[in-house]
């Protein structure tokens, strides 16, 4: 074969693999001829022809193949905001499972099967739904048990909404409810107050008791020590009474003795000190027992 016959192959070869295209399990495709879908004939009627998964032939150059994903999807967006019943701002996090079932309507409404833009107008329908539905509740009604009925209610209408792009929705679900940030620090704030006012009642009763007990007790024990005071003045005023007593009954019976230990101690007084002068005379009574005999 000669080099002309080898390029003559070659481009021979090329255009029969332009002329097939592939659709892989799980795809479906749609071709454009010259800007127009490729229609066939159904029941006499013109419809977009899908293509299923396999291999198929085109026109090379002329027709251009569209792979559309025939799988379930599942589209999570950011959260955005809902007011309820009561003009109150939440912020819902949702996403949606959904795949096509009019692939030609999808095709068409979508920028041949652009999935961004189907994405896009979907979630639109979705959050108007889910808007519609918060409208209809309050947060008591949101929170307390009713986001199964919520849910179901947003995914009938996103059916019904999501059919002229050529979409089925199979499942709307709500992951997460919260307040707004702002409302949520204001929220913390409030509470956070309360909770410190709170602390501050607990913690001025419990100084009030306090003071209540230290005060009992203090004022129990004042009592108890004046009580022991006076017991103990009382049994030293009987003890001096019992001992004066028997100090008279002794000294009655030798009353010399009893004057004689009454000078010694009075002498024992008036020597204690080095520097001590007294100016008595000699006969004074107070040195009697110096003498060296007892006058009678």
């Amino acid at each position: 074969m000669n080099k002309t016959g080898v390029i003559i192959f070659a481009l021979l070869f090329a255009l029969g693999l332009s002329a097939l295209f592939k659709v892989d399990e799980g795809e479906r495709a749609i071709v454009a001829r010259f800007g127009a879908v490729l229609k066939m004939d159904i029941d006499g009627q013109q419809q977009t022809r899908v293509f299923a998964p396999g291999l198929h032939f085109k026109m090379p150059f002329i027709d251009k193949v569209s792979w559309l994903d025939a799988r379930i999807q599942t589209l999570d967006s950011d959260a955005d905001r809902f007011v309820t019943s009561e003009k109150k701002d939440l912020m819902v996090d949702s996403y949606v499972k959904w795949r096509i079932n009019d692939f030609e309507r999808y095709f068409l409404s979508t920028n041949r099967g652009t999935k961004a833009i189907a994405e896009s107008l979907l979630q639109r329908k979705v959050n108007n739904d889910l808007r519609s539905e918060f409208g209809l509740r309050t947060i008591k009604d949101i929170v307390s048990g009713s986001r199964d009925e919520l849910q179901s209610d947003a995914l009938r209408n996103a059916i019904e909404s999501a059919k002229d792009l050529g979409i089925e929705v199979v499942d709307v679900r709500v992951k997460q409810i919260n307040l707004p940030n702002n409302v949520s620090s204001s929220i913390y704030k409030r509470m956070r107050a309360d909770r410190q006012a709170v602390a501050k009642e607990h913690r001025a009763q419990g100084k009030e008791q306090s003071e209540i007990i230290r005060a009992t007790i203090d004022g129990s024990v004042t009592v108890q020590i004046a009580d022991a005071k006076r017991r103990s003045l009382v049994a030293r005023g009987e003890g001096d009474a019992t001992a004066a007593k028997i100090y008279g009954d002794a000294y009655k019976k030798d009353p010399e003795f009893y004057s004689f230990l009454r000078s010694l101690e009075a002498y024992r007084q008036s020597f204690s000190g080095q520097s001590d002068v007294m100016v008595l005379s000699p006969d004074n009574e107070f040195f009697r027992y110096m003498k060296g005999s007892l006058k009678k």
